[in-house]
């Protein structure tokens, strides 16, 4: 089993938010683990867990070639004894990938697949192919999102955040949104800022609820104007913000997801959404593995622990 550690919390000083009125802590799930990091290691938690439960000797799952899930899989997995298969999504798998080295370094077997072949990575038929050519194995699907995985992610609340009025986070696959959801009190409210573009994700976040019978006593809220573009999209915008918040309060932000949820509630703050007295937890969900791999792919240098 995973075991965390104390996850620490940084309070925020700035004139803007001694002008407003309102507080704003970031919640370093970063820092979780010194190997697994953020809201992955809640969501392989009791997956990983049941896997042993169920005496498998290999886990498989899927991923893109920058994904903080692959990275994280094959870590957990190395730490806990298991063995690892990434599906990657696209079919030349780059060797100078610091994403696809680390998981290669720790024990991941890599498959590179087609983008079109990738899209039956649900499909029963295409997984007992898998099965037949690698073996039996323990499925954790993309993202790590499923009911074990939100298990996971309603225990990233403990007692003393419960004093906050707001939380945020940001959405992928949904899982942490959806524990956080199961973890409000009624006078919280939570805001889900999306990192995909378009408003789908507002009928996926209201079905994956329903579907784990998630009830929230708090209130919910899906942003969809913060996405810089789409799915590991940028802008200029939001590349100098990351800067700026390393710089203003020594915290660093990915691209991906950190940086377009810590980018909305700045935005909303100087908008005046928070109302005076608003205690904000902004929820760090790790992911800075990518850092290294948007400065490899963009020339781009990103605030990164791992450089």
């Amino acid at each position: 089993m995973l075991l965390p550690q104390h996850i620490p919390s940084t309070l925020l000083q700035h004139p803007l938010l001694d002008q407003m009125e309102v507080e704003m802590e970031v919640m370093r799930l970063d820092q979780v683990h010194p190997k697994v990091s953020g809201n992955k290691f809640f969501k392989l938690k009791y997956n990983l867990a049941e896997a042993l439960k169920q005496k498998h000797q290999q886990v498989l799952t899927f991923g893109g070639a920058y994904s903080n899930h692959i990275y994280a899989t094959a870590t957990a997995a190395k730490i806990i004894g298991l063995n690892s298969i990434g599906i990657i999504r696209g079919e030349l798998l780059d060797s100078q990938n610091p994403t696809l080295g680390h998981a290669k370094a720790v024990g991941m077997l890599l498959k590179g697949i087609s983008r079109e072949l990738y899209r039956d990575k649900t499909n029963p038929k295409f997984l007992e192919q898998l099965r037949q050519e690698l073996g039996e194995f323990y499925l954790i699907p993309e993202g790590g999102t499923n009911a074990l995985a939100i298990q996971g992610t309603t225990e990233i609340l403990s007692s003393n955040q419960f004093n906050f009025s707001h939380l945020a986070t940001s959405i992928g696959t949904g899982g942490t949104f959806a524990g956080l959801a199961n973890s409000l009190l009624p006078q919280q409210e939570l805001l889900g800022i999306s990192a995909l573009k378009g408003d789908s994700i507002q009928e996926e976040m209201k079905q994956l609820l329903h579907t784990h019978h998630i009830q929230s006593q708090g209130s919910l809220s899906i942003w969809t104007q913060y996405h810089h573009g789409g799915y590991a999209k940028w802008t200029s915008e939001l590349i100098e913000f990351i800067h700026w918040f390393w710089e203003s309060f020594g915290i660093p932000l990915d691209p991906i997801y950190t940086g377009k949820m810590a980018f909305a509630c700045w935005d909303l703050l100087q908008k005046s959404y928070f109302k005076p007295g608003s205690r904000v937890l902004l929820i760090h969900t790790g992911g800075l593995q990518g850092n290294l791999g948007f400065a490899q792919r963009t020339g781009i240098e990103l605030p990164s622990p791992l450089a």
